[in-house]
């Protein structure tokens, strides 16, 4: 089986016949996990763009931020 991975369904973790958890493969898992992480830092470059560019010198973003650079 080349090229294309199979995947199995997720598999629902039910007690006292409400449904508590899932099972997934791992590489799903960590797909979906990529995923949410690209959507947030989505959603923080377009609130960056939102702002008006500010530009400064060095000098002055080293003081706002020392150490830490």
């Amino acid at each position: 089986m080349k090229g294309k991975i199979r995947r199995e369904k997720p598999q629902i973790v039910v007690r006292d016949g409400q449904p508590v958890a899932v099972i997934l493969d791992i590489d799903y898992y960590q797909e979906l996990l990529e995923r949410l992480e690209d959507m947030e830092d989505l959603k923080i470059l377009a609130a960056m763009r939102k702002k008006p560019l500010r530009f400064r010198k060095l000098e002055e973003f080293l003081k706002e931020y020392p150490g830490r650079v």
